[in-house]
């Protein structure tokens, strides 16, 4: 396993009695740090005292669909990517709220392979703020369970935004820094590129929670 994955943190929440062998030791053994709890309560009061990396929910261990734990580790923790395991006789998985859904039976590889891209980059060139991650070199963004490549464009706007969160940045010099220029006759092209942010990014682009339009004056990033 790569070195900067070794400290990664997982919180796996499975049954006490499970008919198959426990994800903990081979996760362990490929270097993740597991802290194995036994219910959703159980996590909860994990999650308020820890951060992890990666929520893993054995559901099909728990003899559950695990849509009622997964709707509470959302709302505890939103940010933390949530992986669940099902039966393959789960009625309706598309309504587990989850970033991967994985049907038994898979090998420890496939599981590996569906951790790795949820894990943080340890990149020089990776930034965060609030729930935003930016991988300025790979031109990952990503906001909750959102992730998308941009255009180069689209990167230096979203780097701007991040490196004032909180601020409101003038329309004008927004403009100029983005677009490396001192001509202010139509910056309408800046909106449009705000909106494909949102688009991106926002759980409700009509109603953005964090990308803000500051009337008469800018744009800021609030992560308040």
């Amino acid at each position: 396993m790569d070195g900067d994955r070794l400290k990664a943190k997982i919180l796996l929440i499975e049954g006490k009695s499970a008919e198959r062998p426990s994800f903990n030791f081979g996760l362990t053994r490929k270097g993740f740090l597991v802290d194995s709890v036994h219910s959703g309560a159980a996590a909860l009061a994990h999650l308020k005292e820890e951060s992890p990396h990666i929520v893993l929910l054995d559901s099909a261990s728990m003899r559950s669909n695990g849509r009622r734990i997964c709707s509470s580790v959302r709302k505890t923790a939103p940010d933390i990517p949530l992986i669940v395991v099902i039966e393959p006789e789960d009625e309706d998985p598309a309504r587990i709220d989850a970033d991967v859904i994985l049907m038994l039976p898979f090998t420890l590889q496939k599981l590996l392979n569906r951790i790795r891209p949820l894990l943080p980059n340890d990149s020089k060139h990776l930034m965060h703020a609030g729930p935003f991650s930016l991988d300025v070199d790979q031109r990952m963004a990503r906001c909750g369970k959102r992730q998308v490549k941009l255009t180069p464009r689209l990167v230096t706007l979203l780097k701007m935004l991040m490196e004032h969160s909180g601020e409101v940045i003038d329309r004008n010099e927004l403009f100029k820094f983005v677009w490396d220029t001192g001509y202010l006759g139509d910056t309408r092209t800046l909106d449009v590129h705000i909106s494909w942010l949102r688009q991106f990014l926002e759980e409700d682009p009509r109603r953005p929670r964090y990308i803000k339009t500051v009337r008469g004056v800018g744009y800021r990033l609030d992560i308040s």
